[in-house]
């Protein structure tokens, strides 16, 4: 049967207690510090000169479209009736709206250090301690907004700047490809500083603390963030029928992303699954 994910802001109190406890058993069973590994493995840039399938590639949104399966089946196995909801961050802006709430993901961290320590994943409640990550901190950290050079979330305007490129993605299937949906909604562009985030990165820099970097699954945010990602992706697809995931053929030998990006029916590490089979979910799930 077909389920729906929801906009965060529009659960009921049952179906926001229900999802923060099947995250809380996720986590309690170890199950939910290996999804924080796996993407600290696949986190693979640029300059490293092998193969990319979680960013700064084309399978970028097939692959976090697998990710967010697996977490969203782990929690199903806790409670049938939870599905991972959705962060609208061109709607819900402040730093106390949804999901920053109480009975949600908490809010800010503290000036001091920050640590989360307000809601069900503060470090206090002994439930959520950091165990795999870039650095020793063993509790949630946020700055949200970005106390020091702030910066704002993106725009309405700042997603139609990508969802109106009709082409999924061009060569040289990075950071630096200048066109194409996928770079555009993830976001890696030019020059230096807050210039440089759109979309998708953009929110990771506005949240801050555990969702910089490799280690961003630390933070439940993670989870709504990319399914939002994942719903653009879907609207994208419906808005452009006629086009699909690049690149459809393996870059050539001797070219510089020979063997370093994911064609569209090749394997994506770590799953035996191509981004071709992750294209439509329409059999699986769908957004309200």
């Amino acid at each position: 049967m077909v389920y729906t994910r929801k906009n965060v802001s529009t659960l009921t109190e049952g179906e926001r207690r229900r999802f923060v406890m099947a995250m809380l058993e996720v986590k309690r069973r170890g199950e939910y510090d290996e999804f924080v590994r796996t993407h600290i493995d696949y986190y693979v840039s640029d300059g490293e000169g092998r193969l990319r399938t979680a960013h700064m590639a084309p399978s970028f949104l097939p692959w976090h479209r697998r990710f967010l399966l697996d977490l969203e089946n782990a929690l199903r196995r806790v409670d049938s009736l939870v599905t991972l909801p959705y962060w609208d961050w061109t709607k819900d802006r402040t730093t106390t709206s949804a999901p920053w709430t109480e009975d949600l993901l908490g809010g800010n961290g503290r000036r001091s250090d920050r640590q989360v320590t307000t809601g069900p994943f503060a470090y206090a409640t002994g439930n959520w301690t950091l165990r795999e990550g870039v650095t020793d901190t063993e509790f949630l950290t946020r700055d949200l907004g970005r106390s020091r050079g702030p910066i704002d979330l993106p725009t309405r305007d700042d997603l139609e700047w990508a969802m109106k490129d009709p082409v999924y993605d061009v060569s040289p299937w990075n950071s630096t490809s200048a066109r194409g949906f996928r770079n555009r909604l993830e976001g890696w562009g030019s020059g230096q500083g807050s210039a440089a985030w759109r979309n998708h990165n953009r929110v990771h820099r506005w949240v801050g603390g555990a969702m910089v970097g490799g280690a961003s699954v630390n933070d439940p945010v993670f989870w709504l963030h990319h399914a939002f990602i994942d719903m653009l992706w879907s609207r994208w697809q419906h808005r452009h029928r006629d086009h699909h995931y690049l690149p459809a053929e393996p870059p050539d030998p001797g070219t510089s992303q020979h063997g370093r990006v994911v064609a569209r029916h090749e394997k994506m590490p770590p799953w035996d699954v191509t981004p071709d089979e992750m294209q439509y979910i329409g059999r699986i799930y769908r957004y309200a």
